[in-house]
């Protein structure tokens, strides 16, 4: 039933996002593993409207969106006490970040202290404003868009907001000439994602959410999973290696792309699967390997070609 449901969803993403199966499923794994994704390619590939079809896809969910500008306040993220001359009290007006799906858009346009601001409420899922905390909306997902570091007007983000994102994934330029038509089609008949349909009730995907979380994990598969995240700490390119948080998003989110695959249990292959947008980011490379153009990637995929690979993974 998962599988069938969570088809439809990607199906549905499909029809707006031309030629990109692979990083719709992804960003689907990423929400049904309770992770935030961060979408970073350059401008005009369709960052934002990716994020905007995952959440009109998703029925009854609340959707704010901002738009991170060096001027932004972290008070115009979380919210802020208001006084109320009629009732002569302080109240909270809520910020953007109380929703079901936040869109963050163009995150590395904002200054390091309002990118911040996000930090408390990716990791916990709350909001502290003058000593008291306030739950968000469960489920909660932000999906931030970002610009390459080397565009101008950028901040890169630091390493303890960059960790907190389950994902990073590019979109790219069109794979081949006809889908880069279909989107020209599309543009010239103004269609936007706000048009299509829902095809999943928020009840429906906590029971995926749900789930996942059940879903079985065999000592075998943690042992792997723990294999590669220390061998980032150990290789000679890597100044600062994936820490246990990495490794819980990797589990995490092998749990649910073996969901989305119809199976009760997750494989070796579901790991390497994810591994790569899962882990890139979070690996700060050393200098040397920065001016040899060395890249997160290629160091996760060379050690997933040297990891011992679990013979079985499937509960016995």
């Amino acid at each position: 039933m998962f599988q069938r449901q969570f088809n439809e969803l990607c199906r549905n993403i499909d029809d707006f996002i031309r030629g990109k199966p692979e990083v719709v499923r992804l960003a689907v794994v990423c929400l049904l593993a309770q992770g935030h994704l961060l979408i970073e390619d350059v401008p005009g590939v369709a960052k934002t409207s990716l994020a905007k079809a995952i959440a009109r896809s998703i029925a009854a969910t609340t959707v704010k969106r901002i738009q991170f500008t060096p001027d932004l306040l972290p008070s115009d993220v979380t919210g802020v006490q208001v006084y109320d001359q009629a009732s002569g009290r302080f109240e909270f007006r809520q910020g953007p970040v109380f929703t079901n799906i936040l869109v963050a858009d163009e995150i590395n346009r904002a200054s390091p202290k309002t990118q911040s601001a996000l930090l408390e409420v990716m990791a916990e899922r709350q909001v502290t404003v003058d000593g008291r905390a306030r739950p968000v909306p469960e489920p909660f997902l932000c999906i931030a868009t970002q610009n390459p570091v080397e565009h101008h007007g950028t901040f890169s983000l630091p390493e303890a907001q960059l960790d907190r994102f389950m994902m990073r994934i590019s979109i790219g330029y069109p794979e081949n000439l006809d889908d880069e038509v279909t989107i020209i089609a599309d543009g010239v008949a103004r269609r936007v994602p706000e048009e299509l349909k829902s095809v999943m009730e928020l009840d429906d995907l906590r029971l995926m959410i749900n789930a996942v979380q059940d879903l079985h994990l065999s000592d075998e598969l943690q042992r792997y999973i723990a294999t590669i995240t220390r061998a980032t700490r150990n290789h000679p390119d890597v100044k600062l290696g994936v820490s246990p948080r990495g490794s819980i998003a990797l589990a995490a989110a092998a749990q649910a792309y073996a969901i989305s695959m119809g199976r009760p249990f997750a494989t070796a292959d579901d790991v390497k699967t994810v591994a790569v947008p899962v882990l890139n980011h979070r690996l700060l490379l050393t200098p040397e390997a920065r001016i040899q153009k060395q890249t997160g990637e290629a160091i996760v995929e060379d050690i997933l070609a040297s990891a011992p690979v679990p013979r079985a993974s499937r509960r016995r």
